[in-house]
């Protein structure tokens, strides 16, 4: 599975997105698992698509 969202897929607001991001750090702790980190590197990715901005994620 890619962890790159679907481009013909509906892009769901960033603010959704971003609260998920949000979530995701508290239920962390502030310390990603590998799991949490491939999580949040889709969500990232799927926010800067929502908000037409460009990121760089880690290889």
């Amino acid at each position: 599975m890619s962890p790159y969202p679907n481009p013909s897929a509906a892009v769901r607001p960033a603010s959704v997105v971003n609260e998920e991001i949000r979530t995701l750090w508290q239920r962390s702790g502030g310390l990603l698992s590998p799991a949490d980190e491939t999580e949040y590197q889709r969500l990232l990715v799927e926010w800067a698509t929502a908000t037409g901005t460009s990121v760089r994620t880690a290889a």
